[in-house]
């Protein structure tokens, strides 16, 4: 049994070797002729899994050690019979505190609190909820939209548009699929409040990244169209801007590499099903108070630094990202 693995997925070597032949791959090089005798993948964002790279392999199961799955064909690997397991709310906590320091920036160079703010949340899923959750907790008036959830349960979600006309905060929570491509895009931007700020910790397809830089409004993003490059009008013009770690925490990091551990030993019968890195220690959620969240966030995340380098460096996109030193998760 052949199993490919993204080199650059953490706490991996050594877990599958006495079960497998393992090859370690950069996720960007993992390509058809790699995959032709493999009967696993474990990925990122970073392999496109479609028809291409599958149509002469014999995969069984791909596991991607991410929430999104919007870099797989899955219509195709559902024709092919090929399972799908993703790592979804791995990273939740970890995402939290990035939009937790988002929040103290935004806060901070208003010279404004929490209760100043209406606090739009788009998609409450795994993060969206507990953004909602902690912006209430925190002070501010903060109102949800999810249709699918609306749909399913009914209950006080808002349309996007009523977020855009009455939010001062966008931030965004949601997959990307065709229904949320563009989901923020130069229509919604001029029914939104002057001076808005958007954050976007999703996936940078969910916003129309040209016309929110054309726009009036301040602009705090951890994913982007078409990265790893950004266009430097688009970058220059950013309060915020991180390359696509917002979910980098240690403890979101070893959920999802644990996921995908657990998602092959399930498949083929391995005795690695409730497997989790040894020496990586689970987050302790607590309920934060904004006073000490504002005091303690620079300690353990300080966003100005990150969006200073990026934005001097863009070029390391991929390079901050693959030697990043994980985040602990606080609270």
């Amino acid at each position: 049994m052949l199993i490919i693995i993204d080199c650059d997925i953490p706490f991996l070597h050594g877990v599958l070797e006495p079960y497998a032949q393992v090859q370690y791959v950069k996720g960007s090089q993992i390509d058809a002729q790699r995959v032709a005798n493999a009967d696993a993948l474990i990925v990122r964002t970073r392999t496109r899994c479609n028809e291409e790279l599958l149509r002469n392999s014999r995969v069984k199961i791909i596991a991607t050690a991410t929430i999104g799955t919007d870099h797989i064909d899955l219509d195709y690997c559902r024709s092919r019979g090929i399972e799908v397991h993703n790592a979804r709310g791995c990273n939740a906590r970890g995402v939290l505190q990035w939009v937790a320091a988002a929040l103290r920036h935004i806060t901070h160079s208003d010279g404004k609190q929490p209760e100043d703010y209406t606090l739009g949340v788009v998609g409450v899923g795994a993060v969206g909820s507990l953004v909602a959750e902690y912006g209430r907790h925190w002070g501010f008036n903060t109102l949800e939209c999810d249709p699918p959830r609306k749909e399913r349960e009914g209950g006080d979600f808002r349309s996007i548009e009523e977020l855009a006309e009455h939010c001062d905060i966008l931030t965004f929570h949601t997959p990307l699929d065709s229904s949320t491509h563009h989901l923020l895009d130069k229509e919604l931007l001029e029914g939104m409040r002057p001076g808005a700020t958007i954050i976007n910790a999703s996936r940078g397809g969910v916003v129309d990244n040209s016309a929110v830089a054309n726009s009036s409004h301040r602009y705090l993003f951890d994913v982007w169209e078409n990265e790893p490059y950004i266009p430097a009008d688009i970058l220059r013009r950013s309060d915020i801007a991180t390359p696509h770690v917002a979910g980098y925490s240690i403890q979101g990091k070893a959920n999802a590499t644990a996921l995908s551990i657990n998602a092959i030993a399930k498949y083929f019968g391995l005795p690695l099903d409730s497997w989790y890195p040894p020496h990586i220690a689970p987050s302790t959620p607590r309920l934060i108070s904004w006073a000490e969240m504002c005091a303690t966030i620079d300690d353990y995340y300080p966003i100005s630094e990150e969006s200073n380098y990026l934005k001097h460096h863009p070029e390391e996109f991929e390079a901050i990202r693959n030697t990043y030193a994980y985040r602990n998760e606080y609270f």
